[in-house]
């Protein structure tokens, strides 16, 4: 399997209105940016070592798109960074423990009829489990399936959900869980009336 492969350069989860507001969604874009230049790479250095084109990287840094989680993981990895990192701001000293309100949860924008996710954990040092709520599309406009290194949890909090692994299909009712290798090619939708919403918790696997 290529590497190349592993990380779409599409926006997988975007922003939807079912998030709570959160500061403003260009900020991964400037954290993206500051983390960059403060690490003396390049625009071209970054998409390389991440296997994205520069013209995409450009987009996201001017807050014209947003990684997925795939993606992300890729671009933490690539900066050396823990993932929130490039959602938050950095935090005096590491906390024992991540406390995230439901009114403090930091959204991702991107296009406007696009899915979303927000994080919601921040700085507490090392760790290998990410969790984020995520709200996917209801319909499966992007064709890419995602991959990444690593582990995925998933509990339907609201709605339904069908989970594409290529050959099958799952479909998740509310208080459904599900686990998975995430280097197994998938993608989402929330299906019936209501939007769903999902708890995402992924391990963040050493390449």
């Amino acid at each position: 399997m290529t590497q190349n492969k592993l990380y779409d350069t599409e926006c997988h989860w975007q922003v939807k209105s079912c998030l709570p507001h959160g500061e403003d969604p260009r900020h991964m874009s400037i954290r993206l940016k500051l983390l960059r230049k403060k690490l003396g790479i390049t625009l071209e250095g970054l998409a390389e070592k991440t296997a994205m084109t520069k013209s995409y990287l450009s987009k996201v840094e001017r807050g014209l798109n947003t990684p997925s989680i795939a993606a992300a993981l890729k671009l933490a990895r690539a900066l050396n960074v823990n993932v929130e990192e490039l959602f938050a701001e950095d935090q005096p000293g590491q906390a024992r423990y991540s406390l995230v309100r439901s009114g403090e949860r930091q959204p991702l924008a991107g296009r406007s009829d696009g899915p979303g996710y927000a994080v919601l954990a921040n700085q507490i040092g090392q760790r290998s489990l990410l969790p984020f709520i995520i709200c996917p599309p209801m319909d499966f406009s992007d064709s890419t399936f995602k991959e990444h290194l690593g582990e995925e949890f998933l509990f339907v909090h609201e709605g339904q959900v069908e989970v594409d692994f290529m050959n099958e299909r799952v479909l998740l009712e509310r208080g459904d869980a599900l686990y998975f290798n995430a280097q197994t090619p998938h993608r989402l939708r929330s299906v019936g009336d209501v939007q769903a919403q999902l708890l995402v918790v992924v391990h963040d696997a050493d390449e």
